[in-house]
């Protein structure tokens, strides 16, 4: 994937173009991100909210995932809109931000997001003109489209905003945090993501965004997970975090070896 196919990341998830899979990376480690990028993924999620990812090497993940030919997009802390647009002059696609819960929330999203007459970015995306070749005036002219701002929905107040979020001016898309939100729907009770409950509101959010014009991004704790809601309609969906790929991985290594061994 070339730089320019890399920038117009923004452009085919907007226009529905098949179900997208990415990975997703809370381990800062920069060759992490370049090898899971040598597979088959549509982009690499930097999960800056649970992880142990700081800005420099964020920045410098964002520089492997695009040598490795792949988008990246960051996933921030709660309100920590003022990292956004750092992390997208750091040369990201797109920001995930968890806990919008308002349109207020949305609108406060767009604002470090997108420039004027959307939003209030700062200028100083010396790294973003360098990953993209473009000149400061072409990237100016054309940074919010693309670029993507993704509202998360995962409370029952999101759920109960969806429309108000996604008439939002600039917010590009949402992704739904299942797990929150089954904690929130079960009022404390339970981690069920994959809930009938949950089924439901997750297709309730893929309509609206659909009556919006806007996409929908989710997370799924494993492939299958990943398919179903692919089949759901999601744009872009998670297969599992890389912890759990990881030991996955290492689990059916150990297994094989041990059963050879055995004669089983």
């Amino acid at each position: 994937m070339s730089a320019a196919e890399i920038d117009g990341f923004a452009d085919r998830i907007r226009k529905h173009q098949g179900g997208m899979i990415s990975a997703w990376v809370g381990i800062p480690d920069a060759m992490l991100v370049n090898h899971l990028a040598q597979e088959a993924f549509d982009a690499v999620v930097l999960d800056m909210q649970h992880g142990m990812w700081d800005m420099q090497s964020a920045a410098n993940a964002v520089a492997q995932a695009r040598l490795a030919g792949k988008p990246a997009i960051a996933r921030i802390s709660v309100g920590d809109f003022a990292s956004a647009s750092r992390l997208l002059d750091a040369g990201a696609s797109g920001i995930i931000a968890p806990m919008i819960n308002s349109a207020e929330d949305a609108r406060a999203l767009v604002r470090t997001t997108k420039y004027p007459p959307l939003g209030e970015r700062s200028w100083g995306p010396s790294l973003a003109l360098n990953h993209s070749g473009l000149s400061a005036d072409a990237y100016l002219k054309t940074a919010n489209d693309l670029t993507v701002a993704i509202a998360m929905v995962e409370t029952r107040a999101a759920l109960d905003a969806i429309d108000g979020i996604l008439g939002v001016t600039g917010i590009d898309g949402i992704f739904v945090g299942p797990a929150d939100l089954s904690i929130a729907l079960s009022n404390g009770d339970q981690v069920a993501p994959n809930a009938a409950e949950i089924d439901s509101a997750m297709q309730h959010a893929v309509a609206r965004c659909r009556a919006h014009g806007k996409f929908a991004c989710a997370y799924a704790g494993d492939g299958e997970r990943a398919g179903e809601l692919l089949k759901f309609g999601f744009d872009l969906v998670i297969a599992g975090a890389e912890t759990l790929q990881l030991r996955a991985g290492a689990r059916r290594a150990i297994n094989a070896a041990r059963r050879i061994a055995s004669g089983s």
